[in-house]
């Protein structure tokens, strides 16, 4: 806020773009160099009264020190630092009291900065983000999707390059349009022109709000804001917002890496919308309630493999809490793997039907696999929403199931939850905090960062606990052994969107923690399971070509040797190709 000039269309931006917790404010007055400093008191006084009616008005943080200054700029740099801003918001009429022209403040700007310029109105009907590429271009479609929380708000982006544009010129574009094609509120044009301030301003007659990133120049380069920037500003009435991120740009903008960072836009943003934790969902009466209104019918499906240790508790904690005390779940279901221990007797003694997956349709064939006995599941059960957990959890919850659900139950638009939690390691006879998941950090998240980047965001996603609608199970491909869980996440994604994923904070998890050969073979799985993703985003054929056979090394007395371990991932199809899932269907009515 700068004495003697108007601060609402500011303050007013701010808390559209961000939380009002957010956001602070802060009063400066700013004072001729030929005046002392005491001439501010005044002034000073006018803008802490103007600061406390703010504060009563809106939810906001207001700081309480009003800055005076011979350099009203610099004031505002070190209120930035003091507060370790993230997005610095003026109003363009603003820049006179701040005694600093504009290109002065993009110039080298202080954290990342929007200058909302003309007449922008209280409610916002319709946006238009020109995009170019590079870092500016980014935050300007961070902020448009910022203003445009709400479904209400219809988001367009133009994307103009010039005439006869070559694809390495238009190279910084390409993270950024990776976002928006997985971003289906907002509506793309794309457009060759050699008159792109014309252009943009056309195509933006009647939005309410147009935001441009300022021109992407070199850090050597005359400081400006660009020539179709200047344009625009001089010919546009109504609203504006010019951005610039503090990010430098990129040595080269042709590069192919110069937009590669825009994937944070869309990953961050699914990361804060979608992210759950279990608590919120702890109220099972609502949980109930809301499930019941659906008329949904919810399946919990056991898979074990020798877990006498566990299984019981695990099965009596979820019947107790579900199925007693509140009627959340319609059936319990444990799909055993042929185990060897009591596990089968001890899921039967608690009434909980028992299916061996290898007995299971013979027809189609018995594969081993905790992804085999996934798929199976689907055959066995009838609920509308299904949820897995396994069964070797020590640490037993309720939480594990409702967690799942509640995303599934409360959103529509949900098509499939993955549980995450902290996994302490088991050395000894205690734990160690912090340890685990040596699976997901060393081959799970490089792998999806590598080829499926909008998924760099699912904290575990090989965790054992997760679920989804039938609808959309049934559409997708099983993987018989350990790509299970990073297969159906990522053909979630190709399927559905990004949007459809939810991820919801289960705790903590205690198990038994497989050695490190065991994690080997895992990671050899999983590899086989993403190359297989990625044949089918890019159909062509590498599989046959690359070698299933794992050597494992063995070591005995006085010696080594190499055993040879075939570890081929097989797949099964999606259930609704196979005829018996249909005739399964029909039976149940």
């Amino acid at each position: 806020m700068i004495h003697g000039y108007d601060f609402r269309p500011a303050v007013s931006l701010a808390l559209t773009i961000a939380d009002p917790a957010h956001v602070a404010v802060v009063g400066i007055v700013g004072i001729a160099d030929a005046e002392s400093l005491s001439a501010a008191a005044v002034p000073a006084r006018q803008v802490r009264m103007f600061l406390r009616q703010l504060s009563d008005k809106w939810p906001i943080r207001v700081v309480p020190r009003v800055r005076v200054s011979h350099k009203p700029w610099s004031e505002v740099v070190k209120a930035v630092q003091e507060e370790a801003a993230d997005l610095l918001v003026l109003a363009s009429s603003q820049l006179t009291g701040l005694q600093a022209s504009l290109d002065e403040v993009l110039e080298y700007p202080p954290c990342d900065t929007v200058i909302a310029n003309g007449d922008i109105p209280e409610k916002i009907g319709s946006v238009i983000c020109a995009l170019r590429g590079g870092p500016h271009a980014e935050l300007a479609l961070r902020l448009s999707l910022s203003v445009g929380h709400t479904s209400r708000v219809q988001i367009s982006a133009l994307h103009v390059t010039p005439l006869g544009a070559t694809s390495l010129e238009d190279a910084a574009f390409k993270g950024v349009d990776r976002v928006l094609r997985n971003l289906p509120q907002v509506t793309r044009k794309y457009v060759e022109t050699d008159d792109p301030a014309g252009e943009i301003l056309k195509t933006a007659d009647e939005s309410d709000l147009l935001v441009i990133g300022a021109s992407a120049r070199p850090p050597s380069a005359v400081s400006s804001i660009g020539v179709v920037t200047d344009q625009i500003l001089r010919q546009r009435k109504k609203g504006v917002l010019i951005v610039k991120s503090r990010r430098p740009l990129p040595a080269n903008m042709e590069s192919e890496f110069a937009g590669q960072s825009a994937i944070s836009i869309l990953v961050d943003r699914w990361f804060g919308e979608n992210t759950y934790h279990a608590a919120e969902f702890a109220d099972l009466d609502l949980l109930v309630a809301a499930k019941h209104k659906q008329t949904l019918r919810v399946s919990l499906a056991l898979p074990a493999l020798n877990e006498q240790e566990t299984v019981g508790e695990v099965i009596r904690t979820i019947q107790t809490a579900l199925c007693q005390r509140v009627p959340l779940l319609d059936e319990i279901v444990l799909v055993d793997s042929a185990s060897s221990d009591s596990t089968r007797e001890i899921a039967r003694a608690l009434n909980v039907p028992v299916y061996i997956h290898q007995e299971v349709l013979p027809e189609l064939g018995a594969r081993s696999g905790k992804g085999e006995a996934l798929w199976k599941s689907l055959f066995i059960t009838s609920g509308d929403i299904l949820i897995w957990i396994d069964t070797d959890i020590a640490n037993s919850h309720p939480r594990f199931v409702y967690g799942l659900l509640g995303p599934l139950i409360t959103h529509p638009e949900i098509q499939f939850t993955k549980g995450f939690y902290r996994r302490p390691l088991k050395v000894d006879s205690g734990f160690q905090a912090g340890g685990g998941g040596r699976g997901t950090e060393l081959t799970a998240r490089p792998l999806l960062n590598l080829f499926f980047p909008e998924l760099s965001g699912l904290i575990q996603p090989l965790s054992g606990e997760y679920g989804g609608r039938r609808s959309a199970l049934e559409q997708m491909s099983f993987s018989s052994g350990y790509g299970v869980e990073i297969g159906l996440a990522i053909d979630m994604f190709e399927k559905f969107g990004l949007g459809a994923i939810a991820q919801v904070d289960l705790e903590e998890r205690i198990h038994h923690n497989q050695p490190l050969e065991s994690l080997s073979k895992m990671s050899f799985a999983i590899i086989q399971t993403v190359i297989r993703r990625i044949e089918r985003r890019y159909s062509t054929r590498l599989l046959e070509d690359v070698n299933k056979t794992m050597k494992m090394i063995r070591y005995g007395q006085r010696r080594l040797l190499l055993e040879v371990e075939e570890i081929a991932e097989l797949e099964r199809p999606p259930v609704v190709e196979i005829p018996e899932y249909h005739r399964r269907s029909v039976q149940r009515g």
